[in-house]
Formats: C-alpha cells, sequence, structure tokens
C-alpha cells in the first residue's frame, strides 16, 4: 500500500490549519515551520486544495488560509484526492499489467483492498482528528516548539508547560 508523501504533507497541512482556524487565517510560513514542510511545497498544495475548495485564501496582513467549510464537512480522502494522489495497494497502480502487461492472480484483490482504505479515509473528518487527545498533545508541543523558536518563550518555560500536560 503506498501513500505519497504528497498525500500526507496535505493531510497533516490541512489538520494544522483546522487545529489553529481558532484565531483567524493561518499562514503558509506558520504551517511550515509547524510541520517541517517546505513553504514552496505547502504552496503548491493548497493550490489544489483552493481549487477543490478545501480551503480559501486571504489577502493581505494577517492573511493566510482558511478552511471553506466546517471541518466536519472535510473528510481525508476529499484531502488525499485533492492533491490527484490515491491510496493504491497494487503493484501495478492499478492499471491491469501486473504480470508481463496482463492482470495478475491477485490484482482484484488488491484494488479492493484500495477502495476499502479509501472508503475508511472517507468516513474521517477533520473535526474527528482534530477532537482526539493525542493529535491535541502533539500540536501543543508542535506550537510550544514554535514559540521557543521564535523566542517568545525559552526553554525551561517550554519544559514546564510540557511537564504539566
Amino acid at each position: 500500500m503506498r501513500l505519497t508523501t504528497k498525500g500526507r504533507y496535505a493531510v497533516t497541512a490541512m489538520l494544522d490549519l483546522a487545529l489553529h482556524s481558532d484565531n483567524g487565517p493561518v499562514s503558509l510560513a506558520d504551517i511550515s515551520l509547524r510541520q517541517g514542510i517546505s513553504l514552496s511545497y505547502l504552496e503548491q498544495l493548497f493550490a489544489k486544495l483552493r481549487k477543490q475548495t478545501l480551503v480559501s485564501s486571504v489577502r493581505g496582513p494577517g492573511g493566510g488560509y482558511r478552511l471553506s467549510r466546517a471541518n466536519d464537512q472535510i473528510f481525508v480522502a476529499q484531502i488525499v484526492d485533492a492533491v490527484n494522489e490515491s491510496v493504491d495497494a497494487t503493484g501495478c497502480k492499478g492499471k491491469n499489467d501486473c504480470q508481463s502487461g496482463t492482470t495478475c492472480l491477485t490484482h482484484h484483490l488488491w484494488c479492493d483492498l484500495s477502495d476499502q482504505i479509501h472508503d475508511f479515509l472517507s468516513q474521517i473528518s477533520l473535526a474527528q482528528l482534530v477532537s482526539r487527545k493525542d493529535v491535541r498533545l502533539v500540536a501543543q508541543r508542535q506550537e510550544n516548539e514554535q514559540l521557543v523558536h521564535a523566542g517568545e518563550i525559552d526553554q525551561s518555560s517550554k519544559i514546564n508547560a510540557e511537564l504539566l500536560n
């Protein structure tokens, strides 16, 4: 089974956006810092996400991106599909030429698995991910690291905050 970096990064960036959108538009630079994804790569991904109306951009000072609809209306499969990725478990990338140009014995099994994975991801919304405690803990750690990097809090404050959680 293969989910490419593009699909993973798109889901990660959209989850970051969902987690931080309460304070207004989120800049790609902030997502880049928190998630370790290059800014130019995020710009490419968000162009595709915007085309599929999953996000909208806000220009000007304090601008950035926001979700185009409620986070309970955006599903992981939609994000993966928006960046032209597929979850494909076949060895032939769905082309039916697995075995010297013909369909192999297990081709349909792997196609069925790919469909099951897509169906699974179609049932998971950003809202469900945002509500998970483990996701929120990681997001808090990342925010603390971003503040330390920006010099807004010192390392000892970060350690104390992590110990309290």
